[in-house]
This record gives structure tokens, C-alpha cells and sequence, in this order.
């Protein structure tokens, strides 16, 4: 039915089936996301309160502060609400905490500043729904505070004048997956509504939401869907000086980035600036319009990640031999690793590296002079990190998070037993399977199948990311044509053929599987992404590579 409704071949129809579009009209909304589709954003708790108190800011020349994160989520979020108020003529500005000296959050000392600054309203990004002590300060100090998170609350909200939240307990808000600026939008777009207009003048605003949603992780489904799609369109085409000063530099600009080189080409320069030194600069770097300025900060980001690209790298050889002697695979469910002035800016980069290593849940801490120690967590999946830290409170200062990724302080005092708390959790928690990668394909296709209008549809199912992975194909009964090679650092290159069809495919760090597998006995399968290859000005289709096995498998169980 999908077939000839949508069309599109038979494997895609079947996909769209197997992800939960099984209607011509789900499958159809699916593969054009549709603002229109967008919630309305006074179904979050506190929207009529939160946009009463930002008008009555507005109107009376309050000065107005947006409190953020230090990563992309945070500064994109912050810069988008500071942008959107100077719009409106409202009197804003912004605080971000300095990650080495504040740590994550709303703290006092910046409480303490704003009140210094003479700040009557304070707008939290990305923070502040677990800052019960902190929201009560400034109260007591004078300013109002409304609270824009994401992240998971605690058992108590802050006394805020409004808390914006979809994960609250008693949200009726239909999406909870929304990123920092997803939320942040929403409140522009209430603040819209409120002033008798539509989305369109936010429209400028999507290449900053999709930046900050691809970047925080999180599923790339519902709304998330819909604004990094029509985000990525704004992006490509951007009139931000900042972003397009940033493009620049990362060989991007003039074309409409994918949802990978937005996460892993371009969301890292911004990332840097607050792993290693201040990040207002990175918010500075998306609030100018000169672009003289945006072209003196998009250099100082570049320097600044290519300072932290060697930091990680060296502190990941440093984790890595201490493994080396103390890990052992069949014993260690979780990683727990610990270091002397460890940069506290790359240790959640490392965690992410030993995670895709190892497959263990995964957290690396630094420990400075003073003996406190701040760390950072990475998961797999099944596993929620958050509700395991909680199992191992009694030997944490603090922490805070979500199922993937999570935070923590710690005394040195206290890692010893930490570690064997939290290995002892995963070792409860984590069946053996688990700790081993698993390949899903989500479809099984004959080489003649493989073409530019399955190209064309299966990329009709981008942007992808969590909950929405690129679809994997396995292409069963074929052989090398030629010689297999390795290219580069060890990538596997081979052209692969059956009866008069070939396919160029690339399988990127698979140099081990040409020893592995003999090539030049029967038939085998791979599994791969489909691409579209540009070389000296002709474009083709080119499978890159996930796995390869021997022999013809037909079409193998798909799921």
C-alpha cells in the first residue's frame, strides 16, 4: 500500500513500516516534517505565567539576564533568547558559567553577579530545574527567575516564577524530548502568539535550534524531527554572521549540512570554547552582526579546538594504559577511571571514546590539587546511568543527569569506593549481551535494487540521530570485483559486483576484515550506508561499509 501511495520501493515501504509509520498519512507526515505539526507551546506548564512576567519585563525596561550552559545546547539556546529579546527592545543580556571555575549550573556566585549587575529578571538555558537553593537566593535578593530546562528534575522544583520543562512530573506536554533551545524556542514562540503574530518571524531562528538539538543527543523524533529538518534548510543558508564565519572554516558553507557534520564538523569548534576557556565567547561569536568580529572569534574557536583535539588525545592515551593494566573484560561490566589533574573540559570526550571502544558505561574523573574530583559519565544502551548514581549516592558530593550521560563530584576519598559501588551496580544490572555491539539492518536488498531512487528515499528519512539511525542495508550474493585494498588509515576499499551490477564501497577503520575474510572464495553479504560520492566533479552511489560476512545471505532476519 505504501508502495504506490508514497512511491517509494518496496524496501523503504517496508521500513517505514517496521519504525512505526504503517498509515499512509503517519508514513507521509513522517517524510515531510511539517511545522505546521509543531505543538502549541502554552501546553508546557507555566507558558501563560512565564510570557505574562517576560512582556511586563519588556514593557518596563527591566534589565533581563538569560542564564546558560556552557555547551552547544546552552550557548545556542542563550544566544537565541537574548537575540529574540533585543528584537522585541527588550534590555538583555547574558551570563554563561565558566566550566573550570563554576562548574555546570545555576551557582551563587553568579546569582551574586547578576544581583551586582542589577538584574530584575533572570531566564535560565539548559539549567536550573534542580537549583532549588539557588533560585531561592535570587528571589530573596529581588530578582524573579523563570527556569527553561530540559534535563530531569528533582523531587522538588525551584521557586521560580514559572518553570518550563516538558520531563516535568506533571507535564501533559506531548513531546518531553525537546533539547534546551527546542524549549527556549517555545517560549519565543509563546511570546509571538502573545504579541498577536505566527512563528515566521522565528523562522531566522532554526539554524541555532538545530545546531543545539543535533549536538545535545537527543532523539531525533517529534518536534526534534521537524526543527533540525527545517533547521538544517536555514543553516545551509544562514545569515548569522557568526555561523557563516564558523561554516567558513569547516568547508561548509553555501551547502545545507547534514545532521552529522552538523554534530561532528561544526558543533565541536563551539563545544571547544567552553571545554577549555570561556564560553561567552561562543555566544558572542552568534549574537554579533559584524562580521569582522565573527571572522576574529571563529579563528580564536578554531585555535581553541584544535588545542583541545590534543588534549583529549593525550589524556585518552593516558586512560587507556591505565586500562590496559587494570582492565579485564571478562570481569568489568562499567569503567571507572580516575586521573590527577585531568583536564575537567575533555574528560566527558574521553568517556564518549572509551564507551565506543569498549562498550561499558563509562566514567572518567579528575581529580584537582584540593582533592575534589568532577566527572563525567557515558552509557550504553539499557543501561540509565542516572538511577545507577543514585544507587551510589552516599559516596558523591553531587550529580545529576539523564539515562546516557550524566555528571558528578566526588572527593578522592571517596572514588575507591565509588568505583566498586558503581561496578558493582552494573554487574547487577547488565546482562552479558548487553556489553556486546549489536548490528540492526533495516533492510535486505538484491544489488539491482541498489539505485539512485533508493538513494534518493531512504535519504528522505534524514535528519538522522538517536531514535532515528540511517538506515543499514544488507546486500547478499556478492563478490569483489578486482583486488580489495586498504587506503588511507586502514580503510577498506572495494568495488563489489553481481551479474552485470557493481557497487564502490569504503568501510572506514575495517582495514582488519581484508585479512579476516577470503575474498576470492564464493560470495558474501555487506552491510552498508548509502552515499552519494563526489569525485572530480561526477557524483555516484557508494556503499560505506559497516560489516562483512561470508557467503550469501540471502535476506537475513531484518529488525
Amino acid at each position: 500500500m505504501l508502495t504506490a501511495a508514497l512511491g517509494v520501493p518496496r524496501p523503504v515501504a517496508n521500513l517505514l513500516v517496521r519504525r512505526g509509520y504503517d498509515t499512509v498519512e503517519s508514513a507521509d507526515r513522517f517524510l515531510q516534517p511539517d511545522l505546521e505539526t509543531l505543538v502549541d507551546p502554552f501546553r508546557l506548564q507555566d507558558m501563560e505565567v512565564a510570557v505574562a512576567r517576560v512582556e511586563q519585563a519588556i514593557e518596563a525596561g527591566e534589565p533581563i539576564a538569560v542564564y546558560g550552559d556552557y555547551d552547544v545546547d546552552g550557548i545556542t539556546a542563550t544566544a537565541l533568547l537574548v537575540r529574540y529579546l533585543r528584537w522585541r527592545g527588550a534590555n538583555a543580556s547574558y551570563y554563561i558559567p565558566h566550566r573550570l571555575e563554576e562548574g555546570y549550573g545555576v551557582s551563587l556566585a553568579g546569582i551574586r553577579t547578576l544581583v551586582e549587575r542589577g538584574i530584575k529578571l533572570v531566564i535560565t538555558c539548559d539549567c536550573g530545574v534542580t537549583a532549588v537553593e539557588e533560585v531561592r537566593a535570587a528571589r530573596e535578593a529581588g530578582m524573579d527567575v523563570i527556569v527553561s530546562d530540559h534535563h530531569e528534575p528533582g523531587p522538588e522544583l525551584p521557586a521560580s516564577v514559572a518553570t518550563l520543562n516538558p520531563k516535568r512530573i506533571d507535564s501533559e506536554y506531548p513531546d518531553p524530548n525537546l533539547a534546551a533551545v527546542g524549549v527556549a524556542f517555545k517560549l519565543c514562540e509563546a511570546l509571538e502568539r502573545s504579541a498577536g503574530r505566527d512563528r515566521d518571524k522565528l523562522r531566522f531562528a532554526l539554524d541555532l535550534v538545530a545546531l543545539g538539538t543535533v549536538a545535545d543527543l537527543v532523539p531525533v523524533t517529534g518536534e526534534n524531527r521537524v526543527l533540525i529538518h527545517h533547521g538544517l534548510d536555514v543553516l545551509g543558508r544562514t545569515r548569522n554572521p557568526g555561523l557563516r564565519a564558523l561554516l567558513e572554516r569547516t568547508e561548509l558553507a553555501g551547502q545545507r549540512p547534514s545532521s552529522w557534520q552538523v554534530g561532528f564538523v561544526l558543533a565541536p569548534r563551539i563545544n571547544a570554547i567552553g571545554r577549555m576557556d570561556a564560553a561567552e565567547r561562543g555566544v558572542a561569536l552568534l549574537l554579533t552582526d559584524d562580521p569582522d568580529e565573527a571572522n576574529t572569534i571563529a579563528d580564536e574557536l578554531e585555535r581553541i579546538n584544535t588545542t583541545r583535539q590534543e588534549t583529549d588525545r593525550q589524556l585518552l592515551d593516558e586512560a587507556l594504559e591505565i586500562l590496559d593494566g587494570s582492565y579485564d573484560p571478562e570481569r568489568d561490566r562499567a569503567i571507572v577511571l580516575a586521573g590527577e589533574d585531568w583536564h575537567p573540559g575533555v574528560i566527558g570526550i574521553v568517556a564518549s571514546r572509551i564507551v565506543e571502544r569498549f562498550h561499558r558505561p563509562t566514567i572518567v574523573i579528575s581529580i584537582d590539587k584540593d582533592g575534589m574530583g568532577r566527572g563525567s559519565a557515558r552509557s550504553v544502551g539499557g543501561f540509565h546511568l542516572l538511577n545507577a548514581l543514585r544507587g551510589c549516592e552516599q559516596h558523591l558530593d553531587a550529580y545529576g543527569g539523564h539515562r546516557h550521560a550524566a555528571g558528578l563530584a566526588i572527593r578522592r576519598e571517596s572514588v575507591s569506593g565509588f568505583r566498586d559501588a558503581f561496578l558493582e551496580i552494573a554487574r547487577e544490572r547488565i546482562a552479558p549481551e548487553q556489553l556486546v555491539p549489536s548490528l540492526t539492518i533495516d533492510a535486505a536488498v538484491r544489488l539491482d535494487e541498489v539505485d539512485a531512487r533508493l538513494y534518493l528515499a531512504l535519504a528522505r528519512f534524514g535528519p538522522f540521530g538517536p531514535g532515528n539511525p540511517e538506515p543499514v542495508l544488507a546486500v547478499g550474493g556478492v563478490s569483489p570485483r578486482g583486488y580489495p585494498r586498504i587506503v588511507g588509515d586502514n580503510h577498506l576499499k572495494m568495488v563489489v559486483a553481481r551479474d552485470s551490477r557493481t557497487l564502490d564501497t569504503i568501510g572506514f577503520n575495517l582495514g582488519h576484515l581484508l585479512e579476516e575474510i577470503d575474498f576470492n572464495r564464493g560470495t558474501m553479504t555487506i552491510a552498508c550506508r548509502l552515499r552519494e560520492n563526489d569525485f572530480l566533479g561526477r557524483s555516484t552511489l557508494q556503499g560505506r561499509l559497516v560489516d562483512v560476512q561470508p557467503g550469501d545471505a540471502g535476506r537475513p532476519t531484518v529488525g
